[in-house]
């Protein structure tokens, strides 16, 4: 199998069918919040590949990846079900949506976008800056994190999935507060950068990462 194997630390439940994948760091790793790896796994003698955004706000001996697990998945959940010392394969990072602790940020989540956004926000705040987190969920994940930030004084703002007014709204009124970034599949990120424009603003400035 192709990529660089990497020991399973943990997995963790965080949310309805949402998982944290806590991964072995390989020698020369060196990746930023935003950025993403292809892993590779090989359930019933299939090799499949997934792209997996980080969730971890930085890399030290280990990193964290964040999976919605779809219960018809080929890949997810045989990844929810994995155990402390086995082994995935991991290619990266990739990707040019990325923090570096240079300004406040607002970051926009739809569903497993929720973990590349706390990482985000959790960098800014480590950073000194200000951090806002806009979520779009029927059943939110990562729920101690955000509240741990919404503690640190970072704001956060959580709408129902079928509330788009309430998100289009959210985004008009937190957009200029600091570099925008949007995660999410592809008919959510639409609406962003749709709520972006009709609130004055340019979405080609926003950093979008589309799941597709």
């Amino acid at each position: 199998m192709e990529g660089t194997p990497v020991s399973v630390e943990s997995v963790s439940e965080v949310g309805p069918d949402t998982v944290t994948l806590e991964l072995e760091t390989p020698e020369g790793f060196d990746a930023l919040p935003g950025q993403f790896v292809l892993l590779r796994a090989e359930p019933d003698d299939e090799v499949l590949s997934r792209h997996y955004t980080l969730s971890s706000p930085s890399v030290g001996e280990t990193f964290e990846l964040t999976v919605g697990v779809d219960p018809d998945g080929d890949l997810s959940p045989w990844l929810a079900d994995l155990e402390a010392g086995e082994t995935v394969h991991i290619d990266g990072p990739f990707g040019r949506i990325t923090y570096e602790g240079e300004s406040d940020i607002v970051a926009v989540a739809g569903g497993p976008g929720i973990g590349p956004s706390v990482a985000v926000a959790e960098a800014a705040r480590d950073a000194g800056h200000e951090a806002v987190v806009i979520y779009q969920a029927d059943e939110p994940a990562h729920t101690a994190r955000l509240d741990a930030l919404e503690s640190a004084g970072a704001t956060v703002v959580i709408v129902d999935g079928d509330a788009t007014d309430e998100l289009v709204d959210a985004i008009a009124t937190h957009r200029d507060a600091g570099q925008l970034y949007a995660f999410g599949f592809d008919d959510f990120v639409t609406v962003v950068a749709d709520a972006i424009e009709d609130a004055g603003g340019d979405s080609e400035d926003a950093l979008i990462e589309n799941f597709g």
